[in-house]
Protein backbone atom coordinates (compact mmCIF):
# COMPACT_ATOMS: atom_id res chain seq x y z
CA UNK A 1 0.00 0.00 0.00
CA UNK A 2 0.79 3.67 -1.03
CA UNK A 3 1.90 5.93 1.74
CA UNK A 4 1.13 9.87 0.73
CA UNK A 5 2.24 12.43 3.62
CA UNK A 6 1.46 15.83 2.61
CA UNK A 7 2.48 19.20 4.67
CA UNK A 8 2.96 17.66 8.39
CA UNK A 9 2.87 19.53 10.87
CA UNK A 10 3.39 18.43 14.12
CA UNK A 11 4.21 20.17 17.67
CA UNK A 12 4.83 18.55 21.29
CA UNK A 13 4.75 20.71 24.33
CA UNK A 14 4.18 23.66 22.11
CA UNK A 15 7.65 23.28 20.43
CA UNK A 16 7.24 22.42 16.59
CA UNK A 17 9.08 19.05 15.57
CA UNK A 18 7.68 18.38 12.27
CA UNK A 19 7.42 21.34 9.74
CA UNK A 20 5.74 20.85 6.54
CA UNK A 21 7.34 17.21 5.71
CA UNK A 22 6.03 15.74 2.39
CA UNK A 23 7.13 12.38 1.69
CA UNK A 24 5.58 9.38 -0.46
CA UNK A 25 6.27 5.65 0.06
CA UNK A 26 5.79 3.52 -2.87
CA UNK A 27 3.71 0.12 -1.85
CA UNK A 28 6.44 -3.07 -1.62
CA UNK A 29 8.99 -0.73 -1.04
CA UNK A 30 11.58 0.17 1.90
CA UNK A 31 12.19 3.08 2.71
CA UNK A 32 14.53 4.35 6.18
CA UNK A 33 14.18 7.82 7.64
CA UNK A 34 17.32 8.98 8.45
CA UNK A 35 18.57 12.16 10.34
CA UNK A 36 20.50 13.64 13.70
CA UNK A 37 18.84 13.22 17.08
CA UNK A 38 15.95 14.98 17.40
CA UNK A 39 15.32 15.90 13.75
CA UNK A 40 11.81 14.08 14.26
CA UNK A 41 11.89 10.74 13.06
CA UNK A 42 9.95 9.09 15.64
CA UNK A 43 7.53 11.58 15.34
CA UNK A 44 6.72 11.24 11.87
CA UNK A 45 6.13 7.37 12.77
CA UNK A 46 4.04 7.89 15.38
CA UNK A 47 1.62 10.49 13.59
CA UNK A 48 1.31 8.34 10.97
CA UNK A 49 -0.13 6.04 13.40
CA UNK A 50 -2.49 8.51 15.02
CA UNK A 51 -0.23 8.75 18.61
CA UNK A 52 0.39 12.50 18.36
CA UNK A 53 -1.27 14.94 16.92
CA UNK A 54 -0.60 16.57 13.43
CA UNK A 55 -2.11 18.93 10.90
CA UNK A 56 -2.27 17.58 7.63
CA UNK A 57 -3.04 14.94 5.13
CA UNK A 58 -1.68 11.53 5.90
CA UNK A 59 -3.29 8.45 3.41
CA UNK A 60 -3.12 4.95 2.77
CA UNK A 61 -4.04 3.91 -0.27
CA UNK A 62 -6.30 6.50 -1.37
CA UNK A 63 -7.37 6.62 1.53
CA UNK A 64 -7.59 8.96 4.78
CA UNK A 65 -5.76 7.64 7.99
CA UNK A 66 -7.47 10.41 10.32
CA UNK A 67 -11.03 9.02 9.67
CA UNK A 68 -9.87 5.55 10.99
CA UNK A 69 -10.65 4.20 13.96
CA UNK A 70 -7.62 3.22 16.16
CA UNK A 71 -8.58 -0.82 15.10
CA UNK A 72 -9.23 -0.12 11.87
CA UNK A 73 -5.92 1.38 11.63
CA UNK A 74 -4.23 -1.42 13.24
CA UNK A 75 -5.72 -3.66 10.83
CA UNK A 76 -3.67 -1.74 7.79
CA UNK A 77 -0.28 -0.99 9.69
CA UNK A 78 1.83 -2.47 12.70
CA UNK A 79 4.60 -0.86 14.10
CA UNK A 80 7.59 -2.06 16.53
CA UNK A 81 8.19 0.95 18.76
CA UNK A 82 12.19 0.99 19.35
CA UNK A 83 11.45 0.66 23.70
CA UNK A 84 8.63 -1.60 23.46
CA UNK A 85 7.09 -2.66 26.51
CA UNK A 86 8.03 -6.07 27.85
CA UNK A 87 5.55 -7.19 30.81
CA UNK A 88 7.86 -9.28 32.68
CA UNK A 89 6.89 -12.89 32.99
CA UNK A 90 5.16 -13.10 29.86
CA UNK A 91 6.02 -15.29 27.53
CA UNK A 92 6.78 -15.00 23.61
CA UNK A 93 3.60 -16.97 22.60
CA UNK A 94 1.42 -14.66 24.88
CA UNK A 95 3.19 -11.64 23.50
CA UNK A 96 3.28 -12.30 20.14
CA UNK A 97 -0.91 -12.99 20.57
CA UNK A 98 -1.21 -9.47 21.51
CA UNK A 99 -0.58 -8.51 17.86
CA UNK A 100 -3.83 -10.24 17.10
CA UNK A 101 -6.18 -7.60 19.09
CA UNK A 102 -7.43 -5.37 16.62
CA UNK A 103 -9.32 -8.78 15.53
CA UNK A 104 -10.25 -9.91 19.10
CA UNK A 105 -14.02 -8.67 20.07
CA UNK A 106 -14.08 -6.29 22.87
CA UNK A 107 -14.42 -8.52 26.25
CA UNK A 108 -13.88 -11.92 23.70
CA UNK A 109 -11.12 -14.15 23.59
CA UNK A 110 -8.81 -15.40 21.21
CA UNK A 111 -10.06 -17.70 18.78
CA UNK A 112 -8.05 -20.98 17.38
CA UNK A 113 -7.01 -19.12 13.81
CA UNK A 114 -5.35 -16.17 16.00
CA UNK A 115 -3.04 -18.95 17.91
CA UNK A 116 -2.84 -20.79 14.50
CA UNK A 117 -1.27 -17.55 12.86
CA UNK A 118 0.54 -16.62 16.09
CA UNK A 119 2.30 -20.29 15.91
CA UNK A 120 2.90 -19.89 12.23
CA UNK A 121 4.55 -16.55 12.55
CA UNK A 122 6.49 -17.86 15.22
CA UNK A 123 7.87 -21.09 13.19
CA UNK A 124 8.53 -18.54 10.44
CA UNK A 125 10.67 -16.23 12.89
CA UNK A 126 12.51 -19.38 14.01
CA UNK A 127 10.92 -18.85 17.65
CA UNK A 128 8.39 -21.47 18.13
CA UNK A 129 11.23 -23.04 20.43
CA UNK A 130 11.02 -19.71 22.67
CA UNK A 131 6.94 -19.53 22.99
CA UNK A 132 6.58 -20.76 26.24
CA UNK A 133 9.59 -18.82 27.63
CA UNK A 134 9.60 -15.61 29.29
CA UNK A 135 10.37 -12.47 27.33
CA UNK A 136 12.83 -11.43 29.50
CA UNK A 137 14.68 -14.70 29.43
CA UNK A 138 15.75 -13.59 26.12
CA UNK A 139 18.63 -12.31 24.35
CA UNK A 140 18.27 -9.00 22.74
CA UNK A 141 18.38 -10.29 19.20
CA UNK A 142 15.74 -12.98 20.18
CA UNK A 143 13.57 -10.12 21.98
CA UNK A 144 14.02 -8.38 18.71
CA UNK A 145 12.82 -10.94 16.83
CA UNK A 146 9.51 -11.51 19.36
CA UNK A 147 8.82 -7.87 18.82
CA UNK A 148 8.93 -8.04 15.27
CA UNK A 149 6.38 -11.69 15.83
CA UNK A 150 4.08 -9.49 17.22
CA UNK A 151 3.98 -7.04 14.48
CA UNK A 152 3.46 -9.29 11.65
CA UNK A 153 0.75 -11.39 13.63
CA UNK A 154 -1.02 -7.82 12.55
CA UNK A 155 -1.26 -9.19 8.79
CA UNK A 156 -1.08 -5.97 8.19
CA UNK A 157 0.17 -4.48 4.67
CA UNK A 158 2.51 -1.68 5.94
CA UNK A 159 5.08 -2.44 8.38
CA UNK A 160 6.81 0.46 10.57
CA UNK A 161 9.49 -0.05 12.71
CA UNK A 162 11.44 2.40 14.91
CA UNK A 163 14.76 1.91 15.27
CA UNK A 164 15.06 -2.15 15.47
CA UNK A 165 18.63 -2.64 15.25
CA UNK A 166 18.60 -0.31 18.73
CA UNK A 167 21.38 -2.22 21.23
CA UNK A 168 21.96 -5.00 18.99
CA UNK A 169 25.75 -5.98 18.15
CA UNK A 170 26.66 -5.88 14.61
CA UNK A 171 25.92 -9.39 13.75
CA UNK A 172 22.13 -9.29 15.31
CA UNK A 173 21.43 -6.14 13.48
CA UNK A 174 22.70 -7.76 10.05
CA UNK A 175 20.53 -10.55 10.95
CA UNK A 176 17.65 -8.03 11.41
CA UNK A 177 17.94 -6.30 8.76
CA UNK A 178 18.09 -9.57 6.70
CA UNK A 179 14.72 -10.54 8.11
CA UNK A 180 13.06 -7.87 7.39
CA UNK A 181 14.40 -7.85 3.68
CA UNK A 182 12.86 -11.12 3.31
CA UNK A 183 9.58 -10.92 5.19
CA UNK A 184 9.16 -7.25 2.95
CA UNK A 185 9.76 -9.56 -0.63
CA UNK A 186 7.65 -12.63 0.34
CA UNK A 187 4.78 -10.77 2.32
CA UNK A 188 4.75 -7.79 -0.30
CA UNK A 189 5.06 -5.50 2.83
CA UNK A 190 5.19 -1.47 2.64
CA UNK A 191 8.34 -0.90 5.24
CA UNK A 192 9.34 2.08 6.97
CA UNK A 193 12.12 2.16 9.24
CA UNK A 194 13.67 4.73 11.57
CA UNK A 195 17.51 3.90 11.75
CA UNK A 196 20.85 5.75 12.82
CA UNK A 197 23.57 3.58 11.28
CA UNK A 198 23.66 5.75 7.53
CA UNK A 199 25.32 2.19 6.35
CA UNK A 200 22.33 0.36 6.95
CA UNK A 201 20.17 2.31 6.20
CA UNK A 202 22.09 2.56 2.80
CA UNK A 203 22.84 -0.59 2.15
CA UNK A 204 19.13 -2.32 3.02
CA UNK A 205 16.44 0.84 2.02
CA UNK A 206 15.41 1.19 -1.22
CA UNK A 207 14.66 4.94 -0.76
CA UNK A 208 16.12 7.31 2.10
CA UNK A 209 14.28 10.48 3.65
CA UNK A 210 16.74 12.88 5.67
CA UNK A 211 15.11 14.70 8.46
CA UNK A 212 16.76 17.33 9.70
CA UNK A 213 15.20 20.24 12.32
CA UNK A 214 11.76 18.75 11.50
CA UNK A 215 11.80 19.10 7.43
CA UNK A 216 13.05 17.41 4.55
CA UNK A 217 16.19 18.22 3.55
CA UNK A 218 16.77 15.19 1.30
CA UNK A 219 14.97 12.06 -0.28
CA UNK A 220 15.58 9.42 -2.88
CA UNK A 221 17.87 6.37 -3.35
CA UNK A 222 20.49 6.20 -0.98
CA UNK A 223 23.58 7.35 -3.38
CA UNK A 224 21.46 10.36 -4.09
CA UNK A 225 20.72 11.04 -0.05
CA UNK A 226 23.99 10.03 1.37
CA UNK A 227 26.52 12.34 0.18
CA UNK A 228 29.72 13.48 2.29
CA UNK A 229 28.09 16.95 1.24
CA UNK A 230 24.69 16.63 3.40
CA UNK A 231 26.61 13.97 5.71
CA UNK A 232 28.67 16.83 7.14
CA UNK A 233 26.13 19.22 6.53
CA UNK A 234 23.17 17.87 8.93
CA UNK A 235 24.94 14.79 10.77
CA UNK A 236 28.18 17.51 11.59
CA UNK A 237 30.80 14.29 10.58
CA UNK A 238 33.72 14.06 8.65
CA UNK A 239 32.81 10.70 6.54
CA UNK A 240 34.47 8.57 3.37
CA UNK A 241 31.57 7.60 1.43
CA UNK A 242 32.44 4.64 -0.61
CA UNK A 243 30.58 2.24 -3.19
CA UNK A 244 29.53 -1.21 -1.81
CA UNK A 245 27.51 -4.04 -3.80
CA UNK A 246 25.19 -2.47 -6.65
CA UNK A 247 26.72 0.97 -5.78
CA UNK A 248 25.04 1.25 -2.65
CA UNK A 249 26.66 3.68 -0.37
CA UNK A 250 29.31 2.82 2.64
CA UNK A 251 30.02 4.80 5.18
CA UNK A 252 33.84 5.22 6.94
CA UNK A 253 34.76 7.90 9.82
CA UNK A 254 37.69 10.42 8.58
CA UNK A 255 39.61 11.16 11.05
CA UNK A 256 41.69 14.47 11.52
CA UNK A 257 45.52 14.30 10.92
CA UNK A 258 47.00 13.95 13.92
CA UNK A 259 50.46 15.56 15.13
CA UNK A 260 53.39 12.60 16.20
CA UNK A 261 53.74 12.01 19.46
CA UNK A 262 56.61 13.95 20.82
CA UNK A 263 59.74 12.07 22.28
CA UNK A 264 60.60 12.99 25.38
Amino acid sequence: MTIEIRGLDVALGGRPVLKGVSLDVPSGSWTAVIGPNGAGKSTLLRAVLGLVPSRGGITLAGSDLAALKPRQRARLIAYAPQSPNIPVGMTVFDYTLLGRSPYIPHLGRESARDRAIVAEVLDRLDLTGFASRPLDHLSGGERQRAVLARALAQQTSVLLLDEPTTALDIGHQQQVMELVDQLRLSDELTVVTTIHDLTLAGQYADDLVLLSDGRVAAAGPPARVLTRAAVEEHFDARVHVGAGPGGRPILSLERPLERPLERP
